[in-house]
């Protein structure tokens, strides 16, 4: 995997992870990372809205080294990374109504035109956020080596492409806040349903234009393999923390879906993304395994009335807000993996919520651990 950085000379070019691993690693010898890693998931991005200022009640939000988003997570992403003290302007973010008039259908030019809805409203949601406080503050957690990486996915080649905001934010000048606002809306921005971002590109010397949509299409989340390695003289160090926040479910139990387009694109949608969600977990939790890296993750109960992906109406999207604050206020957010036969005893005494389980307490987040 490698990140694309930019340079002080505004030029873009590919930096491999594992030399940032090892800048990283330097920067922090002794101590362990803490990666978090925000997936897509549509108006279930509310979820990770409410899970990560719900960490900062408990007392037990971790100084993330990296943070890593897709989708709704690339939109939670630089306030998971800039702390505790952007909390508020988070929970605004994903509360406010906003985001109520978000679909704004293109009428007959959905036709010939490249989406269902106009990328309008979204650009200006997003650009209302990016302010330049926001991006003075993400170059001042860079310049620590701290790293804020968002996917998208390259239209052209149809393979993801992952952005060190960072670096954008330290070295993009006039133009920083205006390219990380296309980074973020490009990749929230569903195929078919909002149009591409294009975003221009110049590396070796050559500007060209590129076409960038959703980084869910091609990731739905991501953990840089090479930040979870052991190298030798690691041995005895602690281990590196890994958080995965699902913005859904990793269980599919089906439901009945109206025959109109709007609900058959967003139900293909979905269950297409918990089969990508599935597998990635699979391959995130068997690296973590090797590397001796400590994992723990959080997604929707099975149990949980799991809103449209495309329903982003405030009154939808608070009471998940609500629910993953309440729960990760609790210390009942993440289940590790493996689960233990300790974590397995413990979850059989505990007082379960009214309606819904916490993730912690839902008997179906242990599907990991018994595979």
């Amino acid at each position: 995997m490698t990140f694309r950085t930019l340079g002080a000379d505004h030029r873009f070019s590919e930096l491999s992870s594992t030399a940032a691993a090892e800048h990283l690693r330097t920067l922090r010898a002794g101590e362990p990372l803490a990666i978090l890693a925000l997936s897509g998931g549509g108006a279930g991005g509310a979820f990770g809205a409410g899970a990560v200022a719900g960490l900062t009640r408990s007392g037990a939000r971790p100084a993330f080294d990296v943070v890593t988003g897709v989708s709704a997570g690339a939109l939670i992403a630089p306030y998971a990374f800039l702390g505790p003290a952007w909390d508020a302007q988070l929970l605004e973010a994903f509360t406010g109504e906003a985001g109520d008039n978000l679909l704004q259908s293109r009428g007959v030019g959905v036709i010939f035109g490249s989406s269902m809805y106009s990328g309008k409203p979204l650009r200006q949601l997003v650009d209302g956020y990016v302010t330049d406080a926001m991006i003075r503050a993400v170059a001042g957690e860079a310049d620590k080596g701290r790293l804020l990486l968002v996917a998208t996915t390259d239209v052209a080649s149809g393979e993801p492409v992952v952005w060190d905001l960072g670096a954008i934010a330290k070295n993009g000048g006039r133009s920083a806040r205006t390219l990380f606002r296309d980074v973020l809306v490009a990749s929230a921005s569903v195929p078919g349903m909002f149009p591409p971002v294009i975003i221009r590109v110049d590396e070796r010397g050559s500007a060209h234009d590129q076409a960038h949509v959703d980084g869910a299409a091609t990731l739905p989340f991501f953990v840089p393999p090479a930040l979870l390695q052991t190298t030798p003289d690691m041995l005895g160090a602690p281990r590196t923390a890994v958080f995965v926040i699902v913005d859904g479910s990793l269980a599919d139990p089906g439901r009945t879906t109206r025959l109109t387009a709007r609900a058959i694109l967003s139900r293909s949608i979905r269950v297409g993304l918990n089969h990508l969600m599935l597998t990635r977990m699979e391959l995130t939790a068997a690296t973590a395994q090797l590397d001796g890296a400590d994992l723990r993750y959080s997604s929707l109960p099975a149990r949980y009335p799991l809103p449209d992906s495309f329903d982003f109406r405030a009154k939808t999207r608070r009471p998940l807000v609500r629910y993953a604050y309440e729960c990760a206020q609790a210390g009942r957010l993440w289940t590790a993996f493996p689960r233990s036969d300790e974590a397995n005893a413990e979850l059989h005494g505990i007082v379960q919520t009214p309606v819904v389980p916490c993730p912690a307490d839902d008997p179906s987040a242990g599907y990991f651990a018994t595979r």
